[in-house]
């Protein structure tokens, strides 16, 4: 591919698909350079906006640094809606690419930024196409899904306004690539954090008999909680508690005051979480008491599980099997995914479905996300481009 502005990569409508896909890798990597933190993608927003001038696609800011652009607004059909986040995450990166992070701490280490140029290309696409689809196609180009909220934040201000159905998309390392997921009901758990402090009285390590360690404590507290999953919830219902931290500042010869646990929870059943925060509560509480230490709770909601509807669902299943062909689905994959969504805002209020589809091709594209050497599989572009056209009701590109 020759270099080339990705503002100007999209600039002519009327390009043809090898040099659409060819743009929206330079888009990719363009943005995988240049990643930007949740709530913090003003230049991401401002690419996003300036490419859409420059096809002439009307769009509106929302949500501060995300946009709504809008197709075939008067048409007649079903108004569908296609969604790409955009945000990073503070992660260090790990890769040798040529397009690494310029960023230091910061990474496109989920894959936001293929997410964003699929978004893109399909918005090119249609655009070339805007007077044969059935029905009008709103692009939502979202912040903040890495625990910024940023779909709750869209929907309050109006990026569903007129939406009747809505679908999205996220790559899946763990998945082959040319298989998919695409279930009806939930296709990723809901999540929440948890930190837990507890303060006990500090000493000499010589002299336990006059402290109240919280030390032990935490060690205590940690594997009680381990047991609430196994225990305490019916084996029906998917669920994940994980203490992911332990945090005591001290020295060899310091039992200090306090100790400090953090974790997350991951459910398939929204019933699950109150039981599991109730849980949580509880099993602090009375661990922490039974070692002479207070317990104080903080419980910190994320985000709800994402629920496919089934007839969505189902549509989207099609698109898929016209896609990647009849044996496109991942039968051996287990779902939910544990991993969480705040696509799950969208689903709550319309008809919607959520796809995984796979990375791993065997050239390294197995890197599970949000890890240091992970990067986006610059293949599944087209696919996913194809998905949306074929969504939208668009012509296809010629094979």
């Amino acid at each position: 591919m020759t270099e080339a502005s990705p503002i100007t990569a999209f600039a002519c409508v009327e390009q043809n698909w090898n040099d659409l896909m060819d743009a929206a890798v330079r888009m990719r990597r363009h943005l995988h350079q240049n990643p930007e933190l949740t709530w913090k993608e003003t230049e991401t927003a401002a690419l996003i906006r300036q490419s859409l001038d420059t096809l002439g696609i009307s769009w509106r800011a929302c949500a501060d640094t995300g946009t709504v652009a809008m197709l075939a607004p008067n048409a007649k059909g079903s108004h569908i809606a296609l969604r790409g986040d955009m945000d990073a995450l503070p992660i260090i990166e790990a890769t040798k690419h040529d397009w690494s992070s310029t960023r230091e701490g910061c990474m496109h280490a989920c894959g936001h930024d293929g997410h964003t140029a699929t978004l893109f290309a399909a918005a090119s696409w249609l655009k070339q196409h805007e007077d044969t689809l059935p029905g009008p196609v709103t692009l939502l180009f979202q912040p903040a899904e890495e625990g910024g909220h940023g779909a709750q934040r869209m929907i309050e201000d109006g990026a569903l306004k007129g939406v009747e159905s809505i679908y999205g998309w996220h790559n899946w390392p763990a998945i082959p690539f040319g298989k998919a997921v695409c279930p009806d009901g939930a296709v990723m758990a809901g999540n929440g954090t948890f930190r837990i402090t507890l303060t006990g009285a500090g000493g000499h390590a010589s002299q336990p008999e006059l402290c109240r360690d919280p030390v032990l404590a935490a060690a205590a507290v940690t594997l009680a909680l381990q047991q609430v999953v196994s225990r305490r919830l019916t084996p029906q219902h998917a669920a994940v508690l994980s203490v992911t931290s332990i945090d005591a500042p001290s020295n060899p010869t310091v039992i200090p005051d306090t100790a400090t646990l953090g974790g997350s929870i991951r459910i398939a059943q929204s019933s699950d979480r109150e039981v599991m925060n109730r849980l949580i509560e509880q099993i602090a509480h009375d661990t922490a008491a039974s070692y002479g230490v207070e317990a104080h709770v903080d419980i910190f909601p994320r985000y709800d599980a994402t629920i496919n509807h089934a007839g969505a669902a189902e549509f989207v299943r099609g698109a898929l099997a016209q896609e990647l062909g009849n044996d496109w689905h991942a039968a051996d994959i287990a779902v939910p995914i544990m991993a969480s969504e705040d696509f799950s805002y969208y689903l709550r209020e319309i008809p919607g479905a959520f796809a995984l589809v796979g990375s791993d091709d065997g050239e390294g594209h197995d890197v599970p996300c949000h890890n240091a050497r992970y990067d986006f599989n610059d293949r599944l572009i087209p696919i996913v481009t194809r998905l949306y056209a074929r969504l939208a009701g668009a012509p296809l590109p010629a094979t």
